[in-house]
């Protein structure tokens, strides 16, 4: 069976990587990743822009990268989307 990259460990560092010591980390599990790609990718199916450059890939390849490469983020518990 064949690697994948980034890997779920990969994706919670990215997520958690502004989180100061003490403070609780935005993503605590692997699931919270899947659904969050999982949301990503349906955003992109109904529209939304993509925002990598990234053709010929399927959503959810393209919602992982965008979360890897931190062009999208996880919003934790409390925080507030831009612009809100």
């Amino acid at each position: 069976m064949a690697m994948l990259r980034p890997t779920y460990n990969d994706l919670m560092e990215v997520a958690n990587k502004d989180v100061m010591e003490g403070e609780e980390p935005v993503v605590k599990s692997r699931y919270s990743v899947v659904l969050a790609a999982a949301k990503r990718a349906r955003q992109i199916v109904d529209g939304a822009p993509v925002t990598i450059d990234e053709e010929d890939e399927k959503p959810l390849s393209i919602a992982v990268e965008e979360l890897y490469e931190g062009t999208v983020r996880i919003i934790g518990v409390g925080e507030e989307k831009d612009g809100e």
